[in-house]
């Protein structure tokens, strides 16, 4: 039995088809997938290098900006090293500091005990016969050295960052510190530097100090926090300007770039969320997926005519090749047109294999592979039937017959009454099978009919005519005489011929087990 496959029943056009839409589907899938990866990969490189670029664009400037604060406020501590003492010259510094530089909120003189000794802004209040030791007072006088703080709050209760410089004599003695304070709440020159924005997507600007501390934030309410718990600020603060994936301190995905203040050793931050990117990111992709998908429809569809154009003619032939058995089936074959190269070369074969078919046909019932006795086919007559159906792949069914009782008659007749039998019995196979159809002799009493076919009921139909009219025809002098018919098909019952001829065995000694006279078959079980 032939194992049914479900190609089998797929023609060139569906296998066309199939095969373009497996290709379409994956390669639009594969286009899908590398879309998705290579535009957001894309964006979020851009996203990073810009944000990078910005960041040193802004550390660069703030940089220069500290460069000249931390050089106003030098000049000013060697001008009162020089006159330490004098209180008019403190002044006149200071009012001259606060009011040509504009960089600082607030001015200090501080002695080196703590004690403020001039001031501007007069809205400090300070009183100079106190001593005052905050956070920045305390450690610029302990370092006598260049000093920037960490944010902490100031005289005027606003949280500020100190910058001081130490203020020594011409005997190289320390005598205290001249300092300039950024209110990092209020508006200030170095603020609406550090708040510039610029136009690339949603990113926002801020400045940590070396203690992951906020300098500068859009969101004023944030300045003076922590950034310990950001995944990033470890590689941030260990580099001088760089791009990194992080999360932020609210656990939020950004992209950031990073560059640092030297002068200050502040590290400017430039990021962007990484949602609001691949947002941004899937948007794009929707749209280029539908506009894809509105190509390859129209593609599937040009290509489900295409495939029908070049199928038509194959799939005609096809069918043609399995009824070569047909009157008139030269002319139907010449009648398809071919308009392609394999169609015209499929045509021509298959007109010579038609050709070829009844020639040997013709051959097989003119040739001397016949029984002399009977007239019908010997072995070797069978074998080169079978050889052709097999090669043009022409179902068929085999009936097996065998005359019941016939060594009965031999015995009784004689063997020339038993030839006399075996003829007519060869006479009547003649007459009850089509022209086309083989009616074999394979030994003794031992007849085998192929008959071709599309459906296996008309082998049946001709084995029960065969079977009546043996039955009621009369031989003198023996009388009547019966056969039994077994029946199997080819491919239906197995794909190998051997294999049916032994199933149609099977069904004869079946029917003669059943009675005799009768008529056994596969496609009846």
């Amino acid at each position: 039995m032939i194992k049914k496959s479900v190609f089998h029943s797929l023609d060139l056009q569906k296998l066309i088809l199939i095969l373009i839409i497996g290709c379409v589907s994956s390669l639009f899938l594969i286009s899908i997938f590398v879309l998705n990866y290579v535009i957001k990969e894309q964006l979020t490189e851009n996203s990073l290098a810009a944000n990078q670029r910005y960041a040193s664009k802004i550390a660069f400037s703030t940089d220069k900006y500290f460069e000249s604060m931390l050089s106003e406020l030098r000049y000013s501590a060697q001008i009162v090293g020089q006159d330490f003492s004098n209180q008019q010259v403190l002044k006149a510094e200071v009012t001259r500091l606060k009011g040509q530089s504009q960089k600082f909120n607030s001015i200090t003189i501080i002695d080196k005990n703590a004690f403020i000794l001039e001031y501007s802004p007069e809205t400090l209040h300070v009183n100079q016969k106190k001593q005052y030791k905050t956070p920045g007072i305390t450690e610029a006088l302990k370092l006598k050295k260049t000093y920037i703080s960490s944010p902490y709050k100031g005289l005027s209760n606003n949280l500020i960052v100190l910058i001081a410089q130490p203020i020594f004599n011409r005997k190289n003695e320390f005598l205290g510190i001249v300092t300039g304070s950024i209110y990092l709440n209020k508006e200030n020159l170095v603020s609406e530097l550090l708040a510039t924005t610029y136009s690339y997507k949603k990113s926002y600007t801020y400045v940590v100090d070396n203690k992951n501390k906020i300098i500068f934030h859009p969101d004023k309410a944030r300045i003076g926090d922590s950034l310990k718990n950001n995944t990033g600020m470890q590689y941030i603060t260990s580099h001088p300007t760089g791009k990194i994936a992080l999360v932020n301190s609210k656990g939020i995905e950004n992209l950031a770039g990073f560059a640092a203040i030297p002068s200050v050793n502040w590290v400017v931050v430039s990021q962007q969320p990484t949602l609001e990117l691949l947002s941004q990111a899937n948007s794009i992709i929707v749209k280029v997926t539908l506009a894809m998908l509105g190509f390859y429809l129209l593609l599937f569809i040009f290509v489900w005519k295409l495939s029908y154009w070049i199928s038509s003619p194959l799939n005609k032939l096809a069918q043609m090749a399995s009824m070569l058995t047909r009157p008139n089936i030269d002319q139907d074959i010449k009648n398809i047109d071919p308009w392609y190269f394999e169609a015209l070369r499929f045509r021509t074969a298959l007109l010579l294999s038609s050709k070829h078919f009844k020639d040997e046909i013709a051959e097989l019932k003119q040739h001397v592979n016949t029984d002399p006795l009977t007239g019908l086919y010997n072995r070797r007559g069978m074998k080169l039937f079978l050889n052709e159906l097999e090669a043009t792949n022409t179902p068929f069914s085999v009936l097996t017959l065998d005359i019941d009782h016939f060594k009965a008659v031999n015995d009784s007749y004689g063997h020339d009454q038993g030839d006399h039998v075996l003829k007519k019995l060869a006479s009547h196979m003649k007459s009850n099978f089509r022209q086309h159809d083989v009616c074999c002799r394979v030994g003794g009493e031992e007849f085998i009919v192929f008959v071709v076919h599309e459906d296996p009921k008309i082998a049946y139909i001709a084995a029960e005519r065969l079977r009546k009219t043996v039955a009621h025809s009369y031989i003198d002098p023996i009388g009547t005489i019966t056969v039994s018919i077994g029946i199997a098909s080819w491919p239906q019952d197995s794909e190998n011929i051997q294999d049916v001829i032994k199933l149609a065995d099977q069904k004869l000694y079946q029917a003669k087990n059943d009675g005799r006279n009768r008529i056994r078959s596969t496609s009846s079980d």
